[in-house]
């Protein structure tokens, strides 16, 4: 792990600590959007602002690097390695988080699949948190991104399962056809995963297997940033932090559908 995340003075001159950073590693469609969604929903971040949220995440996806005119076209035919770390901007995910762990306001890209590229007009805000979710595939890769985690976390979902995940995803949610997206998985995210990805599992601090199915798992970390929260007021004003409880809360029935698995 990091080091403890230490105190800092905000804009306003008010004391407060850095954020609390957790990287969320696995396999394409192993579940790691979906496990960040379980502990934001339990957490009871979801149904507030952005703006008042204490828990926020962020998807590694939003740092794939502009590709030049050669690469957009063999992206087309399915035939670029999204899957390679080449394929990102770790110096600006670097920097981003960077400026999170600084406290700062940040912009953060918003990646379009289907033209495989970053939106030039749209871009999301993320606003100081006590907490910040990273997932992505190859979070723990980078290792000046990764020293940067408090907490590490993989998610070990079976081969099978992330492709029987992802083969309706990339159909219906990106507009490739069955072939291309077979092709693509034999041909780079097979060979990635466990060339690149796989190979960070040894960083992980906690590895949750079955993914978002693991409700034992998803609520022991839940409790730890629960405690965390509470020790960790956003408004240093506050006598005490009233919006989470001591006690794990209540986890959904097993088979319930949540968002989509990346």
């Amino acid at each position: 792990m990091a080091d403890k995340p230490v105190d800092y003075t905000n804009s306003n001159g008010i004391e407060s600590k850095t954020p609390f950073l957790i990287g969320v590693a696995g396999g394409t469609a192993s579940g790691k959007s979906t496990v960040c969604q379980r502990i934001m929903e339990k957490l009871g971040q979801q149904q507030k602002e952005h703006t008042e949220r204490r828990v926020v995440c962020i998807s590694q996806d939003s740092f794939y690097r502009t590709l030049t005119t050669s690469e957009r076209l063999r992206a087309e035919r399915g035939q670029f390695n999204f899957d390679h770390p080449d394929a990102f901007d770790d110096k600006k995910l670097l920097t981003v988080l960077k400026d999170i762990l600084a406290g700062k306001k940040v912009e953060v890209p918003e990646y379009d699949y289907i033209t495989n590229a970053i939106h030039p007009h749209r871009s999301h805000t993320i606003y100081p948190a006590d907490v910040v979710l990273i997932e992505g595939i190859l979070v723990f890769y980078f290792p000046e991104v990764r020293e940067l985690f408090h907490m590490k976390l993989f998610v070990d979902t079976d081969s099978d399962t992330r492709l029987a995940r992802r083969v309706p995803r990339d159909i219906m949610e990106r507009g490739r056809d069955l072939e291309q997206v077979l092709n693509q998985y034999m041909n780079f995210v097979k060979p990635a995963f466990e060339e690149f990805c796989l190979p960070t599992k040894k960083f992980a601090d906690v590895i949750i297997p079955r993914g978002a199915d693991n409700l034992v798992a998803i609520d022991l970390i839940v409790q730890h940033i629960s405690e965390y929260l509470k020790r960790s007021p956003k408004d240093k004003t506050q006598l005490e932090y009233a919006g989470i409880s001591s006690s794990v809360p209540g986890s959904p029935q097993r088979g319930t559908k949540g968002g989509r698995p990346h």
